[in-house]
């Protein structure tokens, strides 16, 4: 017995230790081998993607991707995001070579291409399911998965009518289907799943009245239904949804007020956002003063309608600690619109945005003091005044984004700035109204991406110590200041990809300071005091896409190196003195915007232009170029904006000119242009059928963010609830300024404005014969000037049809009839009238509507006018009697002058030869006649 006994231990420990050493034998070799199978599926032909499999480490469980149960050493996991990759194309996974996979409880195939996945359903204790950010059009088969409790669709192409295929899934609590295809109302199938916690159907193209009959039902934890079209009101259910930790409704078109007693219940709430709706009324912030939990609110506003109010007086102090808070661009706290004063019980805030609320009062500075965890502090487009006081003796190592543009704060920037925010990344503090010189501590910050100092009164010169301390700087912008003296001369900024210095007192050469800056995409010194030439080793600028160099005193020629710049596509050298023409090396076909205006430009108009056949704008006024208007122009198809004014371009206007169908400004005026007005720019568009959104004025630049987040347990830790706010800090690559004078005045056009400009300006030139009675089908054009030029003819009829013409201006050539009635009644928006100084004749157009406006001067020097506004009647006069002319009164009335003049004449010389003979026969009155000429005469000619 004692040796049966013996043996029962001996066998059972043996068992034993074999069996809690199983784990020291490594992963199953079928589970192995599977696992090499998979990765033979999805790699490179030479292996390097999954490179740890199969090396060394022979126990698969030690693989990177791979997690097995510490028991068993089966494989329970595998994540497998973003292993595949895109040059080898889609791909669709056969799930056969999961299934030694038993006890496979993970799957994360995330970003990997997929477009399909087949056999799932024999994976029987699949528990979590991650596809998303793949190219997924239908869901997989997931029938007879009774543990599946997670499913991420997140980003692909899934649309309503296949979520039908999720019947089965009786046990799922989190569903995430965000930014798929999905259309209508909320499937109703959502509702059918009795256990869901979390559900996100954000960024799909849900649309109609929020319908919560099916989810206010069920006990939701997580409901993300931001950026789709949902409208109306907030559902009053909402307020069921007691277990709701985190709502987001944001980017929607919800309507009405937001009802106070909306989040009555909901005192489980951590995030709400109501961003980007269009909420109007009032919402009163105190309501949510009890929330314990809450650590998340945002209400940004698309709109000012949406009142409020924070300042209620019977309030106590919140019980929440907020982290962050966002109440952009609402009507905050009127008519006081004070900064509120709950935040002063607030120590935990990460991120804080109260941009474009038009407060008042001293910049809440103090916010920085009491919050040490504070990334984000954002107060732009407000009227807060007073000092940046920010505490020489804290330091704000988490601050990633301070941002007090568009203020009224003065005073001069603490000198210690720079050392107090070690870790800052963007700092925007344009347009206030700052004074001195910019901080050398700026030099401290090594993580600054961004610096806007712009529109202020700033003086000196950017320090040294911030030129080569700044080492991340992508954007730094300086404009419209005070600073002056030379450009500096010595720069780190190797990561520098914008630079504005425009608006400025620089003066000198354009240094070799930012040579180091082999990143630059935008430079811009404009308007400044620089001179001499433009220096030949800016063409080491490889990626420069945009360069202003306008209003300075730069002369000579372009340089070669110019022709090293093949990313430019936008051009500015206007108002120098820069010529006599471009470098025929010039590289030009991405260029889309040139501005050569107000130089010294002589000869043709540059050969090398021929080769821009991407551009949109050509602007070579105000220079000296002479010769015909080349034919090759038809090439630049693109072009919208062809201005050629003042210059000395002769000949008469090319027919290429009429293959140019996308121009919407013309300016050809105050040239030597001959001949007569082609009838075939009635082919040109002037703005008829133009697309308003093509892309030509879409920014094209580049971009940073900075993050801050918040991650709260979610349930089972399964999706976590991450909040990213990234902002954007831009400058544009494209801020294009036309200037064309329209109804009698120069205007500038910038920007998307453009879009709904058109005009077409031939005045002061030579053109002669007709006016082409085509002309009067640009139907879209705006401004129409043919003055100051010797046309002939009558104005057509079909300027009837110009029915969006707000200026038409026909003065000082020789136009003869009458000035159309139709013109009356069709041109609506016509406000500037001039045929001044033609010989037209009849009467003047009724005064009604528009032309009851315009006044003598749109009509004088046309003698055979009559009417009003001019004084002269076009009935006869009643005082004179009436005489009928005789039939031949013409040829009588000529032979009557005739006779007259002839008589006249005959007088004149016979009384003339008497007083003559009568001086000569008598002496002495002809010596009296000499002596008054001798005595009165001098006289005469000394007084002139």
């Amino acid at each position: 017995m004692e040796v049966s006994s013996s043996l029962y231990l001996v066998v059972y420990g043996t068992f034993l230790s074999l069996l809690l050493g199983y784990g020291s034998l490594g992963c199953m070799e079928q589970e192995k081998v599977a696992l090499l199978q998979l990765k033979a599926s999805i790699n490179h032909p030479n292996g390097t993607t999954l490179s740890s499999w199969g090396g060394e480490v022979g126990d698969c469980c030690g693989w990177e991707y791979v997690t097995c149960d510490n028991e068993t050493n089966r494989v329970i996991r595998l994540s497998l995001t973003s292993i595949r990759d895109s040059d080898l194309g889609e791909w669709s996974l056969n799930a056969s070579l999961l299934l030694p996979f038993q006890e496979l409880q993970n799957l994360d195939l995330d970003n990997n291409y997929l477009t399909g996945i087949q056999g799932l359903q024999r994976l029987k204790k699949l528990r979590v399911l991650s596809v998303g950010l793949n190219d997924l059009t239908t869901i997989p088969i997931l029938s007879a998965l009774p543990s599946l409790k997670v499913l991420d669709l997140e980003n692909n192409y899934i649309n309503s009518s296949q979520l039908q295929g999720l019947k089965y899934l009786s046990k799922l609590e989190v569903l995430n289907l965000y930014q798929n295809s999905l259309r209508g109302g909320i499937p109703p199938i959502i509702g059918t799943f009795r256990y869901l916690k979390s559900l996100s159907l954000g960024s799909n193209n849900l649309n109609g009245s929020l319908s919560m009959d099916g989810l206010c039902k069920l006990n939701l934890e997580e409901l993300d239904l931001s950026d789709n079209g949902f409208e109306g009101s907030l559902p009053a259910c909402l307020n069921n949804l007691t277990s709701l930790r985190l709502l987001d409704l944001s980017g929607n078109d919800f309507r009405g007020t937001i009802p106070s007693s909306l989040f009555a219940n909901l005192k489980s709430l951590e995030y709400i956002s109501l961003s980007y709706n269009h909420f109007e009324g009032s919402f009163y912030f105190g309501s949510l003063f009890n929330h314990s939990r809450l650590e998340v609110f945002e209400l940004s506003s698309n709109n000012k309608y949406l009142k409020v109010e924070t300042e209620n007086p019977t309030w106590s102090f919140p019980l929440f600690q907020l982290k962050i808070l966002l109440l952009s661009n609402c009507t905050l706290n009127w008519p006081s619109q004070v900064v509120p004063s709950f935040l002063l019980s607030q120590y935990d805030l990460r991120l804080v945005d109260f941009g474009y609320n038009n407060m008042t009062g001293e910049v809440p500075t103090w916010l920085l003091a009491n919050n040490t965890k504070l990334e984000y502090l954002g107060f732009e487009s407000n009227s807060l005044t007073g000092v940046l006081d920010l505490g020489s003796n804290s330091i704000h190592y988490h601050m990633r984004f301070l941002d007090f543009s568009l203020n009224c704060i003065h005073g001069e920037l603490p000198p210690y700035i720079g050392s107090i925010f070690p870790s800052l990344k963007v700092l925007n503090l344009s347009e206030n109204a700052l004074q001195g010189n910019i901080p050398s501590s700026m030099g401290n910050m090594e993580q600054l991406v961004s610096l806007d100092l712009s529109n202020n009164n700033l003086s000196g010169q950017p320090p040294e110590h911030m030129m080569m301390g700044c080492i991340s700087l992508k954007v730094l912008k300086l404009s419209n200041n005070s600073l002056h003296g030379t450009l500096p001369t010595k720069s780190n900024l190797k990561q520098l990809s914008s630079l504005s210095l425009d608006n400025n007192d620089f003066w000198g050469e354009i240094s070799r300071g930012f040579f180091n800056s082999s990143s630059l995409i935008l430079l811009d010194v404009s308007s400044n005091s620089l001179m001499g030439q433009i220096p030949d080793w800016i063409g080491n600028f490889s990626d420069l896409s945009t360069l202003i160099l306008s209003r300075n005193y730069l002369d000579g020629a372009v340089p070669t190196g110019f022709c090293k710049l093949n990313e430019l596509r936008f051009l500015d050298l206007s108002h120098n003195k820069i010529g006599p023409t471009l470098p025929p090396c010039a590289n030009l076909t991405n260029m889309k915007f040139l501005h050569l205006e107000s130089n010294d430009l002589t000869g043709p108009i540059p050969h090398v232009l021929a080769e821009a056949t991407s551009l949109v704008t050509l602007n070579l006024r105000d220079n000296r170029l002479s010769s015909p208007i080349p034919p090759w122009i038809s090439l630049l198809s693109k072009l919208k904006f062809l201005l050629l004014k003042g210059n000395q371009l002769e000949d008469s206007i090319p027919p290429q000119l009429c293959q140019l169908k996308s121009i919407s400004i013309l300016d050809l005026s105050h040239n030597h242009l001959s001949g007569s007005i082609p009838p075939c720019l009635d082919n040109i568009t002037f703005g008829r059928e133009v697309a308003l959104m093509d892309g030509t004025f879409s920014t094209d630049g580049f971009q940073m963010g900075v993050s801050a987040s918040l991650e709260t347990n979610s349930y089972a830790n399964q999706l976590s609830v991450y909040q990213s706010i990234g902002y954007r800090y831009e400058t544009s690559a494209e801020s294009e300024e036309i200037e064309f004078i329209t109804k009698s005045r120069l205007e500038t056009y910038m920007g998307n404005i453009l879009y709904f400009m058109s005009g077409m300006d031939l005045s002061g030139n030579i053109l002669t014969g007709p006016i082409p009675p085509e002309i009067g089908n640009l139907s879209g054009i705006h401004t129409l000037n043919l003055s100051y030029n010797q046309l002939k003819g009558s104005i057509p009829q079909t300027f009837s049809n110009l029915k969006k013409i707000e200026s038409l201006d026909l003065s000082h050539n020789k136009l003869t009839g009458q000035i159309p009635p139709q013109m009356v009644v069709q041109l609506n928006f016509l406000t500037v009238f001039s045929v001044a100084h033609n010989n037209l004749s009849g009467k003047t157009p009724e005064r009604k509507f528009q032309f009851a406006t315009f006044e003598q001067s749109s009509y004088e020097g046309n003698p055979l006018l009559c009417g009003l506004p001019i004084e002269r009647s076009c009935t006869p006069t009643s005082a004179l009697p009436e005489v009928k002319p005789p039939v031949s009164g013409n040829r009588e009335n000529s032979s009557w002058e005739a006779i007259f003049l002839l008589s006249f004449g005959g007088s004149f010389g016979v009384a003339f030869l008497g007083i003559v003979a009568f001086l000569y026969i008598t002496s002495y009155y002809r010596e009296l006649l000499f002596y008054f000429i001798g005595k009165h005469v001098p006289f005469l000619r000394l007084r002139g």
